[in-house]
C-alpha cells in the first residue's frame, strides 16, 4: 500500500486512474484491526491502487472529503468519486470487500 506524502500527490492520484484511499491513524485500534488482512484485499482488487492516508498528517484533507471517522475508505476513478465507506465503526474484511465489489 502506498503512503500519501502530499496533498498534491493525492490530487494527482485522485484525478488519474483507480484509487482507494484508506484514512487511518497510528493510535486507532480499529485501524490496526484491519491491517493483517488488507494485503489480501489489495491482491483481490488489484485494479485499484490502495493509498494509506494518515488522518493526523492530513486533517484538512479529511475535512475537505467529510471523513470524520476512521478507518474509512474513499474510492476515485479519474477524478470521479466512485463510493465511500466512511464511519467510525470497526470494519471486517467481508464488509470492506463488499464495499469494493459494489463500486463496479
Amino acid at each position: 500500500m502506498k503512503l500519501l506524502e502530499s496533498v498534491e500527490q493525492f490530487e494527482q492520484m485522485r484525478d488519474n486512474g483507480k484509487h482507494i484511499f484508506l484514512f487511518s491513524a497510528g493510535w486507532c485500534p480499529d485501524c490496526r484491526f484491519i491491517e493483517p488482512f488488507m494485503p489480501e484485499v489489495e491482491a483481490k482488487f488489484n485494479q485499484y491502487t490502495f493509498v494509506h492516508i494518515d488522518r493526523d498528517d492530513f486533517i484538512d484533507l479529511c475535512a475537505q472529503l467529510d471523513v470524520f471517522g476512521i478507518p474509512s475508505f474513499v474510492a476515485f476513478e479519474d477524478g470521479k468519486e466512485l463510493g465511500r465507506f466512511v464511519s467510525k465503526d470497526r470494519k471486517t474484511q467481508e464488509e470492506i470487500e463488499k464495499f469494493i465489489e459494489g463500486l463496479n
